[in-house]
C-alpha cells in the first residue's frame, strides 16, 4: 500500500497532496516497487486517469505537445522563455507531481525536482512519488530523511507552501 507524508508537519496537507495519495494508493496492487519494476513513465502509465480526474494535467509522451510546461521566466510580449517539464499539473491548486523510479535517490533526482518547483512561479506543491525500494535501497525512507532534516533544520527556507512525498 502507498504511504506518504507531508511537509512542513506543522501544516496540514492541502486537498491535491491527499487526492493525489489517494490515486497512488488506489493503484498500489499495480505499482508497488515490492512487486513490480515498472519505470516512471509506465507508473504514470497506470495513475493518469484517475490523475486527470482530480484535475491534474498529466504528460501523454515525450514530444513536446505532449510534455507538460510550466512557466519559470516570461520574455518580450509577455512570452514564455523558460519553462521545466513536469509529469503533471494542477493549475488551480498550483501543484506539480513527478513521479521517479530507479533514480529518485541513486541519482538524486528527487532533487533536481525540488529545485525546479522552487523556480516555477506559480508553484506552491511539489508532490513526489518515489519508489518504497529500489535494489537494496529504501528510496521512500531516503527522502522523507532528506526532507525532515531540511524542515528540522530551518537553515533554508523554501519558497513552497509544502512538499509531499508519496511512496509506492
Amino acid at each position: 500500500m502507498a504511504r506518504w507524508i507531508h511537509f512542513p508537519r506543522s501544516t496540514p496537507p492541502p486537498y491535491v497532496a491527499t487526492a493525489a495519495a489517494e490515486v497512488f494508493k488506489a493503484a498500489s496492487d499495480r505499482i508497488s516497487s515490492a512487486a513490480h519494476e515498472l519505470s516512471s513513465n509506465q507508473v504514470l502509465a497506470v495513475v493518469e486517469k484517475d490523475l486527470r480526474l482530480a484535475g491534474f494535467e498529466v504528460e501523454s509522451g515525450k514530444k513536446a505537445d505532449e510534455k507538460i510546461n510550466v512557466p519559470v521566466f516570461w520574455g518580450y510580449q509577455g512570452a514564455t522563455a523558460q519553462t521545466f517539464d513536469v509529469d503533471a499539473w494542477h493549475e488551480e491548486d498550483r501543484a506539480v507531481l513527478e513521479v521517479e523510479a530507479g533514480r529518485a535517490v541513486v541519482n538524486n533526482q528527487f532533487l533536481k525536482d525540488l529545485f525546479e518547483a522552487c523556480m516555477m512561479p506559480t508553484v506552491d506543491y511539489l508532490i513526489l512519488a518515489v519508489r518504497e525500494t529500489y535494489k537494496t535501497g529504501r528510496d521512500f525512507e531516503r527522502v522523507v530523511q532528506f526532507f525532515e532534516t531540511l524542515y528540522a533544520s530551518r537553515r533554508l527556507e523554501l519558497p513552497l507552501k509544502g512538499v509531499t512525498v508519496i511512496g509506492y
